[in-house]
């Protein structure tokens, strides 16, 4: 039961669209109030968080649907970029899912362009395990009142709070930029040098 309820509490938060505590401060309070094995926490925890943001992908590429069709072209030029460099696309995605940032609009961005999203976010996966196992790891280290205030901070900081606007403000303009011509005006330049 405590892993059903770890794995919801975590699948609930990686739907959020925005504004969600960080995933990693519910696992390290699971570690510190529950019994269960740090090595258990730290992979149902990277499963659910890889399946909530997987789910979130989905509903932002129904969304996309709705969209207008010059926001929809605009969106498949930057899919087809995306798609056309793979290799810098994973590597950037890996550091991406090693860091604290916030991932959600990540997601959303790559439902919207309609990009691949089972290697995406195995990829995801496969950076949070890494992640949260150093996290956990920390975390009996860590006072109980220490990691409350971190998590409270990260809700509430006016940074987290700017950062995640910064991120929304972003996806929405990925919708606006005329991608194929952007791309083109790049390609011709760089020729030219």
């Amino acid at each position: 039961m405590d892993y059903l309820i770890l794995f919801l509490l975590v699948l609930g938060v990686n739907l959020m669209p925005a504004f969600g505590p960080p995933t990693w401060t519910i696992l390290v309070l699971y570690s510190l109030n529950s019994d269960l094995p740090r090595a258990s926490v730290v992979i149902t925890g990277a499963i659910a968080a890889a399946l909530g943001r997987y789910l979130l992908a989905q509903a932002f590429r129904l969304l996309g649907k709705r969209l207008s069709a010059r926001s929809r072209d605009n969106l498949k030029a930057a899919r087809e970029a995306v798609e056309r460099s793979r290799r810098s696309t994973i590597l950037a995605l890996g550091l991406f899912a090693l860091s604290p940032l916030p991932s959600a609009q990540l997601f959303e961005a790559a439902g919207l362009a309609g990009v691949r999203l089972i290697p995406f976010t195995i990829a995801f996966f496969a950076g949070r395990l890494v992640s949260y196992a150093i996290y956990s790891s920390t975390a009996a280290k860590l006072r109980q009142s220490s990691l409350g205030n971190a998590f409270r901070e990260q809700v509430t900081s006016p940074l987290g709070i700017a950062l995640q606007l910064v991120l929304i403000t972003l996806l929405v303009l990925m919708t606006r930029i005329n991608w194929s011509k952007l791309l083109t005006t790049r390609r011709a330049a760089s020729r030219g040098k």
